[in-house]
């Protein structure tokens, strides 16, 4: 499982903690969607979780591999999409893969397989030998995936992976996220399309102002909200105070 406790983060001389007492625990095997307004301290979060930021106060474990203490043991367990996906952009995309491959030692056989499998799925196959720069958005979005996955790492992490997919890449990513939990490891991911978190998510997390204000099903966020409250969407802006004006 992922474990978090008492996170704390904040930037420079800001007067109010980016994150501000986060605690989660996301069992194997679950889809946990992030959710909160922008600035709400959710990428800040995520890179707590992926190690590219230090946490000012508190501690992150998953499958008892603690992030500072086991650092390398804990990365290695960790594949990553993040929102603005950045590559050697001279690199083709299976040079990018190889590369990623030989990070992870990935066996010859087994990162082929890995490679021709996910690049199908995702509909990639065909631009494998061309320069990453000459690939649109959604594109990189696609890479981005396969090199997170490539790895087979049993926690993947993603920061608003469906910005720039077309509906097919989206519908396919989706089963993707499912297949891979269902197979018994952890998705993690934010994103403002709550559509998506209703229908994907087995957890949702819904953070403010750096603090977690719930943390539970959406039929249980239903459930405490009482009548009149039909959709995800709803519920948030009510949760958030983030509601149209009358």
């Amino acid at each position: 499982m992922l474990e978090c406790k008492h996170l704390y983060k904040r930037y420079g001389n800001q007067k109010k903690n980016a994150v501000d007492d986060l605690s989660l625990t996301i069992e194997s095997g679950r889809i946990f969607g992030f959710l909160g307004p922008n600035g709400a301290g959710k990428s800040t979060t995520i890179k707590m979780l992926v190690g590219l930021l230090k946490p000012d106060q508190g501690t992150i474990q998953f499958d008892g591999k603690n992030s500072k203490t086991d650092a390398l043991s804990y990365k290695q367990s960790i594949g990553y999409v993040p929102d603005e996906p950045v590559f050697y952009e001279r690199m083709t995309a299976l040079e990018h893969l190889t590369f990623i491959a030989d990070i992870y030692e990935v066996e010859q056989k087994v990162r082929k397989a890995r490679i021709d499998e996910l690049s199908k799925t995702l509909l990639l196959s065909d631009a494998l030998s061309d320069q990453i720069s000459s690939y649109s958005h959604g594109m990189k979005q696609k890479l981005s995936v396969i090199a997170a996955l490539l790895p087979s790492p049993k926690l993947l992490i993603l920061d608003e992976p469906m910005v720039g997919l077309d509906p097919k890449a989206s519908y396919i990513l989706k089963q993707l996220l499912k297949s891979y939990a269902q197979a018994g490891n952890t998705v993690f991911f934010s994103t403002h399309v709550l559509e998506v978190a209703q229908q994907l998510c087995d957890t949702l997390g819904i953070i403010k102002e750096g603090r977690l204000l719930y943390c539970g099903t959406f039929e249980q966020l239903q459930a405490d909200a009482g009548e009149g409250t039909e959709n995800l969407e709803q519920l948030f802006l009510e949760l958030t105070d983030e509601g149209t004006p009358s």
